[in-house]
């Protein structure tokens, strides 16, 4: 009798330990998610990192977008986002200036729920719409790990391993690296679902239906209504009416934009190609890559063969193992259809947009992969781009010079010019980086330059970190005449701040000096060092 008991009671126990291990791995990866992508958030420029902003494009780019502080990938056409923002900045689409500034306004407008939902939280605020959009997938993330619960709650590893795969998989951390409109869409066609398996169809129609507003592929989505069963003219006619819920709001939105802003350039006319030619050529280019580069090899051809294998096994447990009663294997089987004809704007480079358009396959199937036998396997393969999910978030390589103040002290009206700041190209070695920041080392004199385009003087505060590898004295001069001055000891970060300096119109060149020629560090470093400087910003205090 004790026996029995001394068993079943140390079974309860390791039941009680193996679920919080779970919950403890769970938190781990939510917490690890955290922390890098807080590594994104510039002071003063938020999240606007994420949304891809690009300088060769800056000639167009709206007013709004040119009097808030953000960030812009330098020598860079951007991305996609940064056409979204802009729309989230300035909804009101039949102005004639949003039209200048994207690069087409009647195919960008098809996918405006998201721009909407930014600009309605931001309270019509420009700036704080560019904010909140930057924001929303990261958000969008946090709701998905709750909401992914109901599908994988943590009662098993394979659970958590299939939570993880959505979550860490390729696409969904693609989305929220470029703040991209997949993430979002993902998380309301999962509450459409969930809202289908209470058996409230019409209410989950409703919802898909809106979620086309946000992405036009989503209105794939129809299929989980289609009939199931013997003929029935009534199932029949009620699954017409819940595709119809799902297809006309995108539908009668893109006649709305046809009338109203004409007919797009087709960019979309590149997303697809004949049957298969777009994933046959996808696959050749990564073969002859592979070949041509022998090994050792770059990376991100490694990593992109990874994704390419993952959404093949995916495809391919749709296309062998039919299930059409059910739901999730419709949902799956409609976006493996659409993986077919996906053409080489969606597969071409690194990172391609296959992975963040078939999210949907990929949730179901984590979903519908079986829990036992040798089903393991096809788990792991089918979820192998979470492998390259880490590179999208590698931490931001930027020169960490900002610029903060007043927009009438930061922008000349008269033609859009900001005040800026740069390091000049002599004495200076590379940006340097890691996850706790970014820096640069001199190895002598050197400058860092503040342009005013403003025709007037401004008075400003300049704030930044400097470290030395050893005891050495340090100064910066404004103007010709020495506005710091300080002696530095090893491997101490001093912050400074220079009160006051005159900026007038023009350039003001701030020259860095040390009282010893530059050194080697010691620790293997071969290069001559003097002192390294972080976190440089230009606080713009008053006109003079």
């Amino acid at each position: 009798m004790v026996c029995p008991l001394l068993v079943s009671g140390f079974k309860s126990f390791l039941e009680r330990r193996g679920q919080l291990a779970r919950w403890c791995v769970c938190g781990l990866v939510v917490g690890l998610f955290t922390w890098n992508v807080s590594l994104f958030y510039l002071p003063g420029q938020a999240f606007t990192y994420l949304i891809e902003f690009g300088t060769k494009e800056d000639a167009r780019y709206l007013p709004e977008v040119k009097q808030a502080n953000h960030y812009e990938m330098p020598d860079s056409p951007g991305y996609d986002s940064q056409w979204y923002a802009q729309i989230a900045m300035h909804p009101r689409l039949g102005d004639p200036v949003l039209a200048r500034a994207l690069d087409n306004l009647p195919y960008r407008a098809r996918r405006i729920l998201f721009e909407w939902t930014a600009w309605l939280i931001g309270g019509g605020n420009p700036t704080r719409a560019m904010d909140v959009y930057a924001f929303q997938n990261i958000f969008c993330w946090y709701a998905l790990a709750y909401l992914l619960f109901r599908w994988f709650p943590p009662v098993s590893w394979g659970n958590c391993f299939r939570w993880a795969g959505v979550l860490c998989s390729f696409g969904l951390i693609f989305s929220v690296r470029a703040a991209l409109l997949d993430g979002p869409s993902l998380l309301l066609l999962l509450l459409g679902m969930g809202l289908l398996e209470r058996g409230r169809t019409w209410w989950a129609a409703a919802l898909l239906g809106v979620t086309g507003l946000g992405k036009d592929t989503n209105v794939l989505a129809a299929t989980v209504f289609a009939p199931v069963g013997p003929p029935d003219g009534r199932r029949w006619a009620r699954a017409a009416g819940q595709v119809a819920l799902v297809v006309v709001p995108l539908a009668l939105w893109m006649v709305v934009i046809g009338r109203w802003l004409g007919q797009s350039v087709e960019v979309g006319r590149r997303n697809f190609r004949p049957p298969f030619a777009g994933l046959v050529e996808k696959a050749a280019d990564l073969v002859s890559s592979l070949m041509a580069h022998g090994y050792p090899r770059p990376a991100v051809i490694d990593y992109d063969l990874l994704v390419l294998v993952g959404l093949l096994a995916q495809f391919f447990f749709f296309l062998l193992r039919p299930r059409w009663r059910d739901a999730w294997w419709r949902l799956g089987a409609g976006y493996a259809v659409l993986m077919i004809f996906l053409g080489d704007a969606v597969w071409e480079s690194y990172p391609s947009a296959a992975s963040r358009v078939l999210l949907p396959m990929t949730m179901a199937f984590n979903v519908l992969v079986p829990r036992k036998g040798w089903w393991w396997a096809v788990l792991l393969l089918g979820n192998l781009g979470m492998i390259a999910a880490p590179d999208l978030l590698k931490p931001p390589g930027h020169e960490n010079l900002m610029v903060d103040g007043p927009v009438e002290l930061r922008i000349n009206p008269a033609n859009n010019a900001q005040v800026t700041v740069a390091f000049g190209k002599k004495n200076w070695w590379e940006m340097e980086g890691s996850r706790w920041g970014s820096f640069r080392w001199s190895m002598g004199d050197s400058v860092v330059t503040i342009h005013n385009p403003l025709p007037f003087p401004i008075e400003a505060d300049v704030r930044f970190g400097v470290r030395s590898v050893d005891a050495r004295g340090a100064r910066v001069s404004a103007n010709g005449r020495v506005a710091w001055r300080e002696q530095l000891e090893p491997g101490k970060v001093l912050s400074v701040v220079i009160r006051r300096v005159l900026l007038p119109q023009g350039d003001t060149v701030l020259l860095f000096q040390s009282d010893r020629p530059a050194a080697y560090p010691g620790n293997g470093d071969l290069r001559h060092l003097t002192f390294s400087v972080r976190d440089f910003e230009i606080v713009l205090k008053e006109r003079r």
